[in-house]
């Protein structure tokens, strides 16, 4: 994959269409265990990548799809996880926890059926999320605080993110979520790496920027 035409994370004018980072705040990853899901329908069930525990800055990118470039259509195009500050050298697909790669041709990552992609601690869901159906007690409640009223608020952070705080949460586990570019499909995940190995960043691409790297790849369940 070149990290020339690698858009995440990036500010900027490319392929014709201008690209805005937007900062999500923080995510709290102390288990090390980074999950990638849509959340309202998989949370606790997404695919699950190792990274070094801790909590890091997580932000969207934002690509301008108008004809006119004049701001008019946005789409996110990357959620994003910064492990650590550098300069992408090579971009791999993730193999999740408990899987082997994938075949070539082949790549895992998220089925989204409620156009929003999300990552968590996946340590922190069981814990932390209560018993019982949560969409009318968590996702939709009807009150300000809920996921979809935050997700919709642009006083909260960005219209179509959010970055929400679990119901049962003791020490700040949270989500972060972000509508998926065109909506529902499935979605690679892809890790970051400076020129000495390290890992960089983890990131659900939404396919907005109609990525050359995946050329003739298929997903993988």
């Amino acid at each position: 994959m070149n990290p020339d035409q690698f858009h995440a994370l990036r500010a900027g004018r490319f392929g014709g269409r201008e690209h805005t980072v937007v900062p999500l705040g923080e995510l709290h990853v102390p288990s090390g265990r980074l999950e990638a899901s849509d959340p309202y329908v998989g949370l606790g069930e997404g695919l699950v990548v190792a990274v070094p525990p801790g909590t890091y800055p997580v932000a969207v990118t934002v690509v301008d799809v108008s004809d006119a470039q004049d701001g008019s259509h946005l789409r996110e195009s990357h959620l994003s996880v910064i492990v650590a500050e550098g300069t992408p050298a090579r971009i791999e697909f993730v193999v999740p926890e408990g899987r082997t790669p994938a075949p070539v041709g082949e790549y895992y990552g998220v089925g989204v059926d409620a156009g929003t992609v999300a990552f968590t601690d996946a340590a922190a869901v069981a814990r932390c999320m209560p018993d019982g159906d949560w969409y009318d007690a968590v996702f939709d409640t009807g009150h300000p605080d809920s996921w979809f009223a935050l997700m919709d608020s642009a006083e909260h952070l960005v219209a179509g993110s959010a970055n929400i705080v679990m119901p049962g949460a003791q020490n700040g586990e949270n989500v972060v979520l972000t509508h998926s570019g065109w909506g529902d499909g499935f979605y690679p995940v892809v890790a970051t790496y400076d020129d000495a190995g390290r890992l960089l960043g983890v990131h659900i691409d939404t396919l907005v920027d109609d990525p050359d790297y995946l050329g003739d790849q298929s997903p993988r369940d």
